[in-house]
């Protein structure tokens, strides 16, 4: 087992200004699935769909249309994060390593031509599947601690993949079935224009390698996975909280990984955090999306009017492999 070495900043201060997050986007297919219906293509039986129902929370997976493309999602939900401002680097997070649409040659020079953005680096970030676009976040982070980072720059950070392209890779036995969606957010450091809506906080990460064989894990190593997910993941998130200098109890929200019900009441159980602190509204509609959850479930409940401001919130992501992944922020005052 590994631990990620503690966050090379403290409470999203790099002596530049304050770091954090900004206009969190998120883009939908037009189409929707049931997960009874997907599991049932795929040969579940009844029991097994109904214990997908009723254990795991999930009924409707978000799906492209057909002749909808992938890519007009990522587009669509980088325009919407950058505004009228560009970005210094493109990080791209995803959870499976190839994508239909980026199969042929162009993807990140159609990407940067559509964003008005030609020269910008672009780079992909995967092969530590769910945890890819939270990583992300970490790594904008200290792209604004480096020494000749400079105030103002800006980071795009995108996730989101085409779930559905194949039933077999969309669904993972026993937890969960993966959707389509597209996430875009900007992480920059503050000036005089501009103030991040989230200030990040702190970070922590874990992985265990027993589980490197991810989907190709035999069902021995399957159950001890999913036996240890709760405590791996108390233990990214304590390291998180100790960086940040709070304790469990000073956390107010927490925004999930939206692949099981079953496992965030498990969670609560063994950690003692409260389930209303836990931001799940959105499983039933929309369900697993791989790397995109937290950040959906951040945008949902700014938008419903659920955070205030001096919240504390912990984005979560978790995934076969096992990789672990959190970030905290804070509500600031100013919306950007």
């Amino acid at each position: 087992m590994t631990v990620a070495a503690p966050s090379d900043t403290e409470h999203g201060a790099t002596g530049r200004g304050v770091v954090g997050l900004s206009r969190v986007s998120v883009r939908l297919p037009k189409g929707s699935e049931r997960v009874d219906r997907i599991l049932e293509r795929a040969g579940s039986s009844l029991l097994e769909r109904r214990m997908f129902a009723k254990f795991h929370g999930l009924r409707d997976s978000p799906t492209l249309a057909p002749g909808e493309p992938m890519e007009e999602l990522l587009v669509g939900a980088a325009r919407d994060a950058l505004g009228e401002r560009g970005a210094d680097v493109i990080l791209y997070g995803h959870t499976q390593s190839v994508q239909d649409f980026a199969c042929g040659p162009g993807f990140a020079q159609r990407l940067r031509s559509s964003l008005d953005l030609p020269d910008v680096r672009f780079y992909g970030v995967s092969q530590i599947n769910c945890v890819s676009v939270l990583r992300a976040l970490e790594m904008a982070r200290r792209y604004h601690s480096r020494p000749a980072a400079q105030p103002g720059e800006r980071v795009l950070v995108l996730g989101g993949d085409h779930g559905s392209v194949a039933d077999a890779a969309r669904i993972v036995p026993r937890v969960t079935v993966a959707g389509d969606a597209a996430v875009a957010v900007v992480v920059h450091s503050s000036d005089e224009n501009d103030f991040p809506r989230y200030r990040y906080l702190s970070g922590g990460a874990l992985r265990d390698g027993r589980f490197h064989r991810s989907l190709r894990m035999t069902t021995k190593e399957l159950t001890l996975f999913s036996q240890s997910c709760v405590g791996h993941l108390a233990t990214a998130l304590r390291e998180a909280t100790d960086g940040a200098g709070i304790g469990f109890s000073d956390i107010d929200w927490i925004m999930p990984d939206l692949s099981s019900a079953l496992f965030w009441r498990n969670f609560c159980r063994e950690t003692g955090v409260q389930q209303e602190r836990i931001c799940l509204d959105l499983l039933p509609e929309r369900g697993h999306n791989n790397g995109v959850d937290a950040l959906s479930a951040l945008q949902h409940a700014d938008m419903t009017g659920r955070l205030r401001p001096g919240d504390r919130i912990a984005l979560v992501a978790l995934g076969p492999g096992a990789y672990f992944q959190v970030v905290i922020v804070e509500v600031t005052p100013e919306s950007s």
